[in-house]
């Protein structure tokens, strides 16, 4: 359980940060919600539409999951993002609520085809799959995610792939089957600066999710023709400076990622990692602009951006630009 993760550990408060005084400057103080954190609840009957398909085929969404504030808009649109090889995850980390468990039960062969056959239903043109970390894998998972992508495409042959992935335990050969793949978007998130990375990620490292991006480039450079992108994330609001959110940007720049999404990190239940800042839209607008500047091609940077969230609809800009 993941309680007991957190009870048999030394009596530090894992969901404190220490405070930071340089933290950014383009922020608010913790308290009550910004208005910009405020939004309407969609309307139309999608929702429940969406619902049926994926819990009719046995599987599970990130957007549920670890509990995403997009959740009933994304519904709503009728796209979700598929959580695959179970919905417990061999790492802890600070900022994620997905169920904790060393020992997750073992993939099931059937899962390929149930998603495929559920994005057929809801009809995606952009299928977004992510997976939790499974350490207790040779492969960290990779054969059974690439597994997902060869069913999704036979079903779906016009719809573009996306994957969100762990970091793999950095196995070049499970990111070699991943690629092999061919998903048009490889995605795996940085997460947050270097400083706060051990605090927040639970056994990855900052420089293996570098090295994993790289690889990542350097398959499509060498292996694939076409529009095929890297992608990775950060969370905001967790102490860092401006400063080093820049740094970070630069690091994603030099290991060749073609799309950014920064968004402010909400905290999903109390045990995990509490909001030190909400960070202003004013200063999102800030990085998408620095981003640009320094040579990333695609940020999308705002304060309920996440990973997956409007990914069909930033693919085709994409492609229109």
């Amino acid at each position: 359980m993941q309680t007991e993760l957190f009870d048999n550990r030394p009596k530090v408060r894992r969901n404190r940060l220490p405070p930071n005084p340089e933290a950014e400057e383009g922020a608010t103080g913790i308290g009550r919600f910004p208005s910009w954190l405020h939004r309407k609840l969609p309307k139309g009957n999608s929702l429940l539409s969406t619902h049926k398909v994926v819990d009719g085929q046995r599987l599970h969404t990130v957007c549920e999951e670890a509990k995403c504030p997009n959740m009933l808009e994304c519904w709503t649109a009728k796209t979700a993002t598929f959580l695959i090889l179970g919905k417990e995850c061999t790492r802890a980390c600070g900022f994620c609520d997905i169920d904790f468990n060393k020992a997750p039960a073992a993939p099931d062969p059937n899962e390929p085809a149930r998603v495929a056959e559920s994005a057929k239903q809801l009809g995606l043109r952009h299928v977004v799959i992510t997976m939790v970390a499974r350490d207790d894998l040779p492969d960290g998972g990779a054969a059974h995610l690439a597994a997902v992508i060869t069913a999704v495409r036979e079903v779906n042959p016009e719809s573009t792939i996306e994957v969100l992935t762990s970091d793999l335990m950095g196995e070049e050969s499970a990111l070699e089957t991943v690629m092999a793949a061919r998903p048009e978007i490889f995605n795996h998130n940085i997460e947050t600066v270097r400083e706060l990375t051990p605090k927040v990620r639970h056994k990855a490292t900052y420089e293996r999710t570098l090295s994993l991006i790289r690889g990542a480039k350097t398959f499509i450079t060498n292996n694939l023709s076409g529009n095929y992108f890297v992608k990775s994330g950060i969370m905001v609001g967790l102490g860092e400076t401006k400063e080093q959110v820049q740094e970070t940007l630069h690091d994603l720049h030099d290991a060749g990622v073609d799309i950014v999404t920064i968004g402010q990190y909400l905290q999903a239940s109390p045990k995990k990692l509490r909001v030190q800042a909400f960070i202003t839209p004013e200063q999102f607008a800030a990085y998408e602009v620095y981003g640009k500047q320094i040579g990333i091609p695609h940020m999308y940077c705002g304060p309920f951006v996440r990973s997956s969230y409007n990914a069909g609809r930033l693919l085709e800009q994409i492609k229109e630009r």
